[in-house]
């Protein structure tokens, strides 16, 4: 049976393995210059979230949507929708690409249009 110094011990070992972690996590993205995660789904022109930005309308499932630029970069935090992003307008494209709920992610190629899912 462990003793009060030992859980205390590995508690502490715990708590600062956490936060090296969350701190890792956090540099990484702040490091790459993507802008702060807000509650919603943005697409922008430049990787790591730069560029133009495009605002995202969660609640519109299904609708295709044709951008007016390529987009290359996309960030969504949202518990009820991702977004499925094609290489071609009108939702056409050899590999679409999807995000989960919670995502910011360079996109493995130039999107031109995305329609709204249920995540």
């Amino acid at each position: 049976m462990p003793d009060l110094r030992t859980t205390l011990r590995t508690t502490a070992a715990a708590a600062a393995m956490t936060a090296a972690m969350v701190g890792l996590g956090a540099g990484s993205a702040h490091a790459a210059g993507w802008p702060p995660l807000h509650q919603g789904g943005y697409l922008y022109t430049g990787a790591n979230g730069s560029g133009a930005v495009t605002s995202v309308n969660l609640g519109d499932l299904g609708t295709c949507h044709t951008l007016a630029a390529p987009v290359r970069s996309v960030q969504v935090a949202n518990g009820a929708a991702s977004v499925v992003l094609y290489t071609g307008a009108g939702c056409t494209g050899a590999h679409p690409w999807a995000t989960g709920s919670l995502a910011q992610s360079d996109l493995p190629s130039a999107a031109l249009s995305y329609r709204v899912v249920p995540a």
